[in-house]
Parts: structure tokens; sequence; C-alpha cells
């Protein structure tokens, strides 16, 4: 994917991950950003930092009437990231029902309910030609295998990985990307209190944006991923094995 002139919708983009996803995005030739969140003003000093090139949008991917809105507005997207999440539940048995829904509305429908929101302009851009359109879905590692301290977070990132899969199949035939990224730990404040080894998240942007301009799909944009990836890809229980040790 050439993201020289592309036109990227950010979800979730007012701070960590997403914020550096739409600095990334400007830097490697895209000619306009929507930066989205829930709430406008959360996105006012990133706006500042391009304001000819970052237009903000409220969204909030939970909510049908606000992702048909931004869909209008932001008509002429050729490129979705994924990038709005939720870390609301730990333990599947300690957590809440409700915050463990939170995650998958969040997580797992929300991202479904985007790129069905931006299906209908990424298509129009897809007929431009190949690699002119494309949905990257930020996921985690643990899409990968459950760590069960944060189980009911980790099923729904596992959903959302297994949605890739089944809109890869969709939208490729519709010759639109779907790139699946599964990032180890970030520092950011979802995670700034546990104890794991974290990556910058304009490092992890830098790196994810690399591989997307390669060509991969499936991408492992840190250390700790590709490691955890590579294990994957030669046994899935050796994933669960590690995962059951990290929670003790």
């Amino acid at each position: 994917m050439n993201m020289k002139d592309a036109v990227v919708v950010v979800t979730g983009a007012n701070r960590g991950l997403g914020r550096e996803l739409a600095k990334e995005s400007l830097a490697r030739g895209a000619k306009r950003v929507y930066a989205t969140a829930r709430k406008r003003e959360s996105l006012d000093s990133l706006v500042k930092e391009s304001p000819a090139a970052i237009v903000p949008l409220v969204l909030d991917v939970t909510d049908e009437r606000s992702l048909a809105a931004a869909a209008e507005v932001a008509s002429d997207a050729t490129v979705l990231v994924n990038n709005a999440g939720l870390l609301g539940s730990y333990g599947v048995l300690s957590s809440t029902l409700a915050s463990i829904r939170e995650d998958f509305e969040v997580n797992t429908f929300g991202l479904l309910a985007a790129t069905r929101a931006f299906a209908p302009a990424l298509e129009r851009a897809a007929k431009k030609g190949p690699k002119s359109a494309a949905v990257v879905n930020i996921l985690s590692v643990v899409s990968l295998g459950n760590l069960p301290g944060l189980g009911g977070y980790s099923a729904s990132k596992a959903a959302a990985w297994s949605l890739s899969q089944a809109l890869r199949y969709e939208l490729g035939k519709k010759g639109i990307d779907v790139i699946a990224a599964f990032p180890g730990g970030i520092d950011t404040d979802m995670v700034r209190a546990m104890e794991m080894p974290k990556t910058r998240p304009e490092v992890l942007a830098a790196n994810l944006f690399a591989a997307i301009a390669k060509g991969e799909l499936d991408v492992a944009p840190d250390a700790t991923s590709e490691e955890v990836y590579a294990e994957f890809v030669r046994d899935p229980r050796a994933v669960e094995r590690r995962f059951f040790t990290m929670a003790g």
C-alpha cells in the first residue's frame, strides 16, 4: 500500500498510538487525515501540528449515527485505520459481564461497524487501481493467545482478528487490502501501570507503516510481537503456555 496522496481516517486519534498513526500517515505522504475522537476538543493539539492536512471529526464507533455522519464527511477516504480501543475487563470470572461487553462493543463490534460505514468510500477508491484502498486493524498480540489477566480484553481482540480475516476475504474481492497489526505493550495510558516491555507509540507507528509499504498483511510491529507471532506460526499452544506463565 502506497500512502502517497492517501486520504486516511484514524479512529481514536486523540492520544497515544492513534495520534502517532495520524502523524505518521502524513509523514508517509498522505494528503489528508481525518482524525477522530469522541470529543472534538481532545483533537485540538493534534490539529495544530498540521492544520491544513488534519481534519478533526467527532466519532463514536459504537454509535451508528455518529459513524454515518463521519463517513459522509470523509467520503473521499482511501484508508481506514481502526485504532479506537478499550481495555475495561481483566479476568473473565472476576470482571463484570458489563465490562467485558463494553470491550467487545468497542474492540470487536466497533471495528466492524466502522469498516462497514467507510466501506463505500473504500470501494470507490479501490476502483482507481491496485493497492489504492486499505483497512488497517490495530489488534494486539493477545489476539493470538489469551493473556488470562486480561482475559476479557484478549477475547475481544481475538474476535477482532477473526473478523479481520472475514473482512480480508469479503473486501479483498473488491480490491481492498485488510491489514492486521499485532502490537505488544505500547507505552500509552492504557497499560502504563502494567509491568511489561513497552514500545513507544511513534516507533510502533513508523514500523507499522514501513511494513505496510512492503505489502505485509499481518504485521508484528515491535520486538515482543515479532517473537510471539513467530511462535504462534510454529506452535499456537506455545503462545498459550507463554501467556499462562506471564499471568502466574
